[in-house]
């Protein structure tokens, strides 16, 4: 996504985005938005060198503290079928599979498994 696209992207009602900083450079990002009593993780990343360090895992917190601030029930988010990495971490944090989706990624073609988190109050 270019930088004309992610400023669209923020100005979406429901927007929540986080940056992870360290040494004055971004490490980690993530991207969600709300939808009524609903939300969804668009995109979560870290710089490989930082992984497993807990970057992921404050970024997400910190999102989810958010929507749980906005009244949000439930999170949903899509992950390539073949991250079994990023399957285990967002299970670590409270998701579970709640669906699949055949052909949701391209290059190369691959399905989604749909997680979701409940949010308690």
């Amino acid at each position: 996504m270019d930088r004309v696209g992610f400023k669209e992207l923020l100005s979406w009602r429901g927007v929540v985005a986080l940056v992870s900083e360290g040494d004055r450079e971004v490490i980690g990002f993530i991207i969600g938005r709300q939808v009524g009593g609903e939300a969804e993780i668009l995109n979560a990343a870290v710089v490989v060198t930082k992984r497993r360090k807990g970057e992921g895992g404050a970024l997400l917190k910190a999102a989810m503290d958010e929507f749980r601030a906005r009244q949000v029930s439930r999170v949903f988010l899509e992950v390539r079928e073949s991250n079994e990495t990023g399957i285990a971490f967002y299970r670590k944090h409270g998701f579970c599979k709640t669906g699949r989706r055949t052909g949701y990624y391209r290059d190369p073609d691959e399905a989604a498994i749909v997680m979701g988190a409940k949010l308690a109050g």
